[in-house]
């Protein structure tokens, strides 16, 4: 998956006006985002007319305005009933790679040639909570993977023609600003079977803005980690090291320090980034300190773009119980099955056997259980953490070096224990929560 400026290829119809890509900034823990916004608005629920209500309130009045995930002349779908002990959440999370409005660095004429206006959905998360909020999977979608994509208005109101083959990432950008993230939301619907009831969008320096509020994750490092492809570049040392504002950002986006220097092993290192995250969080009791949560929330509303769906203290309250009763070891962070593109090796296509088991399981609401050496191709299994004994050796990617310092403790736990659990295909790759991984880059 390469960041050589090609244009983006619609193989059935003329795609709107290219976007190429240029250094891209990569995206935050968004999942924990939402958590953090959710809990806020819980908070305010909980005590009604107390300062933290009024604080809350505050936030939302800060929010940016919200967009349908109807498109115009049709009605949304009602979600399904929400409580805090049931209703299923199907969560789309999207970053857009453009650089207007992004300051130094990004202003310069090949930045903005590269991807301006609304940008590209360059990044793509789906979060499944289960109806009994036993279990959550945090897909990752590839931008570069060929797929449909459904007609969708634009700003003009005109109506961009629906494609059988196209660019995944191109699908924001069908939609403009007004319409963009129901054109995304529609295309990952359309391709898991799911209805996509809640969705938000964040840019390059709002993913900075969170890093900072965060205070910083520690990820373990198993090899040097060398990028000057991103901004800032990244010269990281083996070992613990704590990450946050624009150094975390081009961690998640870095491609050439992690892996196979593919857009796969940036998607693998994100999910290295993500179950740090998870695991400091709860720790740390970060969702149960006030001021941390209200700085956390109070940064998402101004920096990302939420659908009108969860502009709402109550959907969110009863989002964060949701969240709150699925343990590590039932977060489940995968990859969306793809192959290699024969006709052209910067792109992906959907790989349709272990697709088809990993949306039957997701229309079905069961968990899922990824295979023993299921890792991605930048994640190495910390040789520091202690290991439960019900759980499978990961692969570690033909990386050698472990790390230099300790890593986090909490033990991994077999992914999807459950005994309903749908079992993924080898060729699916991830990890839990819980399992406790270090970035690491391929040899050469």
């Amino acid at each position: 998956m390469s960041d050589d400026g090609r244009a983006h290829a619609d193989r059935t119809t003329s795609p709107p006006p290219l976007i190429r890509h240029g250094r891209l900034r990569r995206r935050g823990p968004f999942g924990f985002v939402l958590r953090g916004i959710a809990v806020v608005a819980a908070v305010a629920v909980v005590g009604s007319g107390s300062v933290a209500a009024i604080a809350t309130w505050q936030v939302l009045q800060s929010a940016q305005p919200s967009v349908s995930l109807a498109m115009p002349g049709t009605t949304a779908k009602k979600a399904p009933a929400l409580t805090a002990q049931s209703g299923e959440v199907n969560m789309l999370l999207v970053a857009t790679d453009t650089r207007d409005g992004q300051g130094a660095g990004f202003d310069d004429a090949a930045n903005q040639q590269a991807s301006n206006g609304v940008g590209n959905n360059d990044t793509n998360i789906l979060v499944h909570i289960s109806a009994d909020h036993s279990n959550m999977s945090v897909i990752s979608f590839p931008r570069d993977l060929v797929v449909p994509i459904p007609a969708c208005t634009n700003d003009d109101g005109a109506v961009t023609p629906a494609s059988s083959a196209a660019m995944l990432n191109t699908a924001l950008s069908r939609g403009g600003e007004k319409h963009g993230l129901a054109c995304v939301a529609s295309t990952i619907g359309k391709l898991t079977g799911l209805q996509i009831a809640y969705a938000g969008k964040i840019t390059f320096d709002g993913v900075v803005r969170m890093a900072d509020a965060v205070g910083g994750v520690t990820v373990c490092l198993a090899t040097p980690i060398k990028d000057d492809d991103v901004t800032p570049a990244l010269d990281l040392q083996p070992g613990n090291r704590e990450l946050q504002g624009a150094e975390a950002a081009a961690f998640l986006r870095s491609r050439h320090g992690v892996g196979d220097a593919s857009d796969l092993g940036r998607i693998s290192n994100q999910q290295t980034f993500m179950s740090a995250l998870a695991r400091q969080t709860v720790s740390a009791g970060t969702l149960t300190n006030p001021a941390k949560v209200l700085r956390l929330a109070d940064t998402a509303f101004k920096n990302m773009v939420l659908s009108d769906t969860l502009n709402d203290p109550a959907t969110l309250a009863r989002l964060a119980l949701a969240v709150n009763t699925v343990g590590l070891s039932n977060m489940v962070f995968l990859q969306f099955p793809v192959v290699d593109d024969p006709a052209d090796p910067a792109r992906v296509l959907v790989s349709e056997g272990p697709a088809a088991t990993l949306t039957a399981a997701l229309q079905a609401d069961e968990p899922v259980q990824l295979a023993p050496n299921s890792l991605g191709r930048s994640a190495v299994r910390d040789p520091d953490a202690p290991t439960a004994t019900a759980s499978a050796p990961s692969s570690e990617s033909g990386t050698t070096t472990p790390p230099a310092a300790g890593s986090p403790t909490t033990a991994p736990a077999t992914p999807g224990s459950s005994a309903s659990a749908a079992e993924l295909p080898d060729s699916v790759s991830g990890q839990t929560a819980d399992t406790v991984t270090c970035a690491a880059k391929s040899k050469e």
